[in-house]
């Protein structure tokens, strides 16, 4: 799967992911009229996300799915965040299922069907949700990450393990120093790396990926370096401080190596005085066209 996305990427020339983080309080005002339930809420957030997916497939290769904003509507939302990713997977786009599931023997197990296989009910194999890959915690260990990657080699799924994250705070754990001298998130860069060495495709990258985020610009060059065949998805883009400069570090000399996400700078653009003048469906492609820009400008030629 991960060389799928590869594909379309340098195909669109384009490293670029939106984010699906679609609160109802993101939407526009006369979309929100009327409205006082769960249900009619995560029906909106459908027509959003059908809307923001029609107006970006051709010029973007994946979504990520954040499904804390659809749990919070409860199971109307979950029905909305299914939706969603059957929409997006079916206009052609990677489908990253936002989740970080993880746990330990059994429960992983049953996470892993979930999001990248299928669920025995009798003599049938059901899948659950259209993901074609899934965030993954694993500061549990490798035995909770075992089920996600034999679910994801099974079906041709990829995953992407938490390594660096994008919050202010993740230094507080992920910054701390072994006894080799090494950080925490270099360690788990290296259990990563690891995992990966049965999976790596056709582009030198492996189907297990790793999370490393845009707001840590000397983290993630270390990182690029001591993983030179782990892809990364990078978050942080935009309203959380990314910019293309930011994420350079992250990509090889070929422009290949990770996919830049961003959520609200793309969703929420029509609020941005830059995109005034547009409907959201318009400024959401505007925003997206503007931050391959500047993603190019930084990285240049994609696949070359």
């Amino acid at each position: 799967m991960i060389d799928s996305l590869i594909d379309k990427i340098i195909d669109m020339q384009n490293p670029t992911c939106v984010g699906l983080d679609t609160s109802f309080e993101y939407l526009p005002d006369e979309m929100k009229e009327d409205i006082s339930t769960f249900e009619g809420a995560s029906e909106k957030l459908v027509e959003f996300n059908m809307n923001i997916i029609d107006a970006l497939r051709d010029i973007v290769p994946a979504v990520k799915v954040q499904i804390a904003y659809y749990e919070m509507y409860g199971y109307d939302g979950l029905k909305a965040f299914a939706y969603t990713l059957n929409y997006a997977h079916g206009a052609g786009m990677t489908v990253i299922a936002d989740c970080k599931r993880n746990d330990i023997g059994t429960t992983a197990t049953a996470y892993a069907k979930a999001y990248l296989g299928k669920t025995d009910v009798g003599p049938r194999q059901i899948k659950s949700y259209s993901a074609d890959m899934l965030t993954v915690n694993g500061y549990l260990g490798s035995d909770g990450i075992k089920p996600f990657m034999d679910n994801a080699r099974q079906y041709n799924k990829s995953i992407f393990v938490l390594v660096k994250t994008s919050n202010p705070s993740s230094g507080e754990l992920q910054n701390m120093k072994l006894e080799d001298g090494r950080f925490v998130y270099e360690r788990m860069g290296e259990l990563v790396s690891e995992w990966g060495n049965d999976g790596i495709g056709k582009y030198g990258y492996s189907d297990v990926g790793a999370v490393v985020g845009a707001t840590f610009p000397e983290e993630a060059a270390k990182l690029r370096k001591e993983m030179p065949h782990t892809f990364f998805l990078i978050p942080g883009y935009g309203a959380q401080g990314g910019s293309g400069e930011t994420v350079k570090a992250c990509f090889d000399s070929r422009g290949l190596g990770g996919i830049v996400n961003s959520s609200r700078g793309i969703i929420c653009a029509y609020k941005n005085p830059r995109y005034s003048g547009m409907t959201y469906k318009e400024a959401a492609r505007a925003a997206c066209l503007d931050m391959q820009a500047d993603l190019l400008g930084a990285i240049g030629k994609i696949g070359r």
